[in-house]
């Protein structure tokens, strides 16, 4: 058996534009289901948020995103997630910044750190917080 961990992010008529946003980063296809396609008592004001999405790259990126209805409390809090990207390929990794660091606000610049050649983390205008680096082998 196996099994794939993927990040699920909940927002509040959002999920779209992130999902899109996520897609012109990352690349790879965008599947989303609409309430209106899976609750068939959706409100009107709410039938094209999302109700599952996904994009999913070819090389191994996934995140899911869903829209959570008036009906259903919602506070994204502060913080409460980072989504992780590591990679052993600084170039891929710097594109990934750039990409992200749209409208985003730099908590630490991509740089050198004392465990990597390369981490940084920001939080995008979706309030998301990323946390990207170079993969690097740890010793014990």
């Amino acid at each position: 058996m196996t099994i794939t961990t993927t990040t699920h992010l909940n927002f509040r008529g959002e999920a779209r534009d992130a999902l899109a946003f996520y897609q012109s980063v990352f690349g790879g296809e965008t599947m989303i289901a609409t309430h209106a396609q899976a609750y068939p008592d959706a409100p009107a004001n709410e039938a094209d948020f999302v109700a599952f999405g996904q994009v999913e790259s070819p090389d191994g990126f996934r995140i899911m995103a869903y829209d959570v209805p008036a009906a259903r409390p919602y506070d994204p809090g502060i913080a409460p997630v980072f989504v992780s990207i590591r990679g052993t390929d600084a170039d891929e990794i710097s594109r990934y910044w750039t990409g992200l660091s749209a409208d985003a606000t730099v908590i630490q610049p991509l740089g050198p750190s004392g465990w990597t050649p390369l981490y940084g983390m920001l939080k995008d205008r979706f309030g998301v917080t990323w946390v990207l680096d170079v993969a690097v082998a740890y010793t014990a």
